[in-house]
């Protein structure tokens, strides 16, 4: 995510995977379902920050109507800020947490006939991830614990190397409706204009972070970001209009939009109930003892 100028449109044919955040409401909601329309991956609230084993059931059985991948969006145990604050936790327990998550969702899961084939943290743990070994530690661990393959995560953060040391697949993420700063990171959510509202400028800006590499900063430079997913944010105000645009925007610049899942089920099938999930490394002494968080108040968050 480095300064590089502004960069021209490739001219190639590339392709990228649509992913939302969903299943974060108390049901399934017809905004959610239009969602579904336009994505291809959808990254499901497992209980801690939102949701419910009714509506994460409801919205993984349309995610496998539609043959939309689905992943596990794991926070801090934190319903009362949406999981968007940094939280101070033990890293061990942080590992138990995001297992628990993982298990209560591919609970709902299976029982539709899906798999959850990727992890993607929310809010103050997707960021800690990026900057704090422990808590990218304790990411990396949970996902070995339930075999779980593929991390979606912006890329050049900490969690790349330690994921990819591990054997996970990462999957670096771009964020059309959020804006960057100059280095790469998103910029604050209580920074003015941190929310990109208008969904023909999310269109135009997800073009910009595939076919050029990139997207303007808040300051006017030029900042490239690696992306080979997209995020749609389902809990904001507008999400579905937001969602058709931005496909319609990929579409029209010969963007090939598709999951970055070959094939579904290939994660998550057989784990739960068949004595695999917490046999490896939560309890053995490889996860740090320390505490997850400490000092990083004020997050972004996602």
């Amino acid at each position: 995510m480095l300064n590089t100028g502004e960069m021209p449109d490739s001219g190639k044919a590339p392709a990228v995977d649509l992913n939302a955040d969903l299943a974060e409401g108390a049901r399934l909601t017809a905004g959610d379902l239009a969602v579904l329309a336009s994505v291809t991956s959808a990254s499901l609230a497992c209980g801690f920050h939102a949701g419910s084993p009714e509506v994460m059931r409801d919205t993984a059985s349309a995610c496998v109507a539609r043959g939309v991948a689905i992943g596990a969006h794991v926070s801090y145990r934190d319903r009362e800020g949406f999981g968007r604050r940094a939280m101070a936790v033990p890293t061990a327990q942080l590992v138990r947490d995001l297992v628990d998550q993982w298990v209560t969702l591919a609970v709902q899961v299976d029982a539709v006939g899906g798999a959850v084939s990727f992890v993607k943290p929310h809010g103050a743990l997707y960021h800690q991830m990026g900057t704090d070994p422990a808590a990218a530690d304790a990411v990396v661990a949970a996902m070995v614990d339930v075999g779980a393959a593929t991390l979606v995560a912006q890329a050049g953060t900490m969690v790349v190397e330690r994921a990819r040391e591990a054997g996970v697949r990462v999957v670096p993420e771009g964020f059309p409706d959020r804006a960057y700063l100059p280095d790469g990171r998103l910029a604050s959510r209580a920074a003015p204009g941190a929310l990109i509202e208008d969904p023909e400028e999310v269109g135009r800006r997800a073009v910009s972070l595939i076919r050029r590499g990139g997207v303007a900063a808040v300051d006017g430079t030029w900042t490239a970001v690696d992306a080979e997913t997209l995020c749609i944010h389902g809990d904001s105000e507008g999400a579905a209009d937001t969602a058709r645009a931005v496909r319609a925007a990929l579409d029209a610049r010969g963007v090939a939009v598709r999951s970055f899942i070959v094939g579904q089920g290939i994660v998550g099938q057989g784990i739960v109930g068949q004595g695999i999930v917490g046999q490896g490394i939560v309890g053995q002494g490889i996860v740090g003892q320390g505490i997850v968080g400490q000092g990083t108040e004020g997050a972004p968050g996602t």
